[in-house]
């Protein structure tokens, strides 16, 4: 670890982790994301943004001014179904639409509890088809997402392999939580060891966001769905986070099912850790590293599938 880290791993347990045991609404959970990515979280000079419509809600297009013709990121947001937004996510997607040279669009989908499962889902499915539609070869495309965001990608990707329809070149997720019904040891055994995530607000989120469906349905729960003929896919999670079972579980079913699968899982560093670019270097070598497997899955140098 480094003494960043060493440093930002207490200050989250302090701080970050009894905000989140005690925030008694949904708006003041978004309100205290908003400002905290605005003070900590910043972009790297040379990408535009601009907000344009996806399936009738805006979306954030993020255009760093070298890309490879074509490459694209679809990105959804974590924040436990709850809050977060493309504007708290901006930041890392145009760090790592940069160093993959690629351009980014984060869909606004609708938040629980005002809008719970399947609203969600729903609007990302819309919104995949939608970028699509608008001339976006999948080849090229990569979809992605931290945490809840990673539920929501992994669930998308779940639904394209159903659907038969046309499949992105790869996948990859943060940190995501893909089993609602909370069946993984690491989310007791690791409790007290994680430094951002309070397992009963995760689990009371996740309440509002399934509105008395059950966890068991794979849309919900992604990590016993069937990815059969799915395109390869990227995992990274923090080995002390409660959530580190789902990865490993979905990685082990992943490859079970046929499909390839990259599972990193680092040591001591604190949920969706790549948040912090600006402040420690494991971050930016995460970066770096998803950068370069988005590469090799896109464009000439994709591999024959």
């Amino acid at each position: 670890m480094s003494l960043r880290s060493r440093i930002l791993n207490p200050y989250l347990r302090l701080t970050e982790k009894p905000f989140l045991t005690r925030a008694s609404t949904p708006a003041a959970l978004r309100r205290s994301l908003e400002i905290k990515s605005r003070l900590f979280f910043h972009a790297p000079p040379g990408v535009n943004r601009a907000w344009h419509d996806l399936a009738g809600a805006p979306a954030l297009h993020i255009t760093p001014r070298e890309t490879k013709c074509g490459r694209t990121l679809f990105y959804i947001h974590g924040g436990a179904h709850v809050f977060g937004s493309p504007s708290t996510h901006a930041a890392m997607l145009s760090n790592l639409a940069k160093r993959a040279g690629a351009r980014a669009v984060l869909p606004r989908y609708p938040l629980a509890p005002e809008h719970p499962f399947p609203a969600a889902p729903d609007h990302c499915l819309a919104a995949y088809r939608a970028l699509l539609a608008s001339g976006v070869d999948p080849a090229d495309l990569i979809i992605g997402g931290d945490s809840a965001g990673g539920n929501l990608v992994i669930a998308l990707l779940a639904d394209l392999c159903a659907a038969g329809g046309p499949l992105p070149a790869g996948a990859f997720a943060l940190s995501p939580l893909l089993d609602l019904a909370f069946t993984g040891d690491s989310i007791r055994t690791n409790a007290a060891r994680d430094v951002v995530l309070p397992a009963a607000r995760l689990q009371a989120a996740a309440r509002d966001y399934l509105n008395g469906h059950s966890a068991d349905d794979p849309r919900v729960s992604p990590l016993f769905a069937d990815f059969s003929g799915a395109p390869p896919v990227w995992l990274a999670v923090g080995g002390t986070e409660i959530l580190l079972d789902d990865s490993v579980r979905l990685a082990d079913r992943l490859k079970a099912q046929n499909v390839k699968v990259d599972l990193s899982v680092a040591r001591d560093l604190p949920h969706v850790w790549p948040l912090f670019h600006n402040l420690i270097p494991e971050a930016k070598t995460t970066l770096d590293q998803l950068a370069g497997w988005i590469k090799t899955q896109t464009g000439a140098s994709a591999p024959m599938r």
